[in-house]
């Protein structure tokens, strides 16, 4: 499984979202309420628009069109109108920068 570098964790704030594109695909990269990074697809698999404009609520991410929220540990909706995950990624954090894998840990493709 490799590894891309995305930047450091200190440039994303807790609660917060930024996007890169690896391999061709959108990511949103997440500082969540737990103090956790995750990254997710950055498209909501509901209506095709960008999952990191919406708000980081706990561990999930609120697609802003719709009101969908996007478990980040699995990728699975918890609400509709969203019934299909979004394709979730390994996160690591090493001498304080974050690399996310390119391969989907959730079995979803991007």
């Amino acid at each position: 499984m490799s590894f891309e570098l995305v930047g450091p964790a200190a440039d994303v704030a807790k609660g917060s979202v930024i996007t890169t594109e690896l391999d061709g695909v959108d990511i949103a990269v997440v500082h969540a309420d737990d103090d956790q990074f995750y990254a997710v697809r950055d498209e909501c698999s509901h209506a095709a628009v960008a999952l990191s404009e919406g708000e980081v609520d706990g561990c999930t991410l609120e697609c802003w069109l719709h009101g969908s929220r996007f478990d980040l540990r699995t990728g699975e909706p918890s609400g509709l109108p969203a019934t299909e995950p979004v394709a979730t990624f390994p996160v690591e954090i090493r001498d304080g920068d974050i690399y996310v894998s390119t391969t989907p840990s959730n079995g979803v493709m991007p």
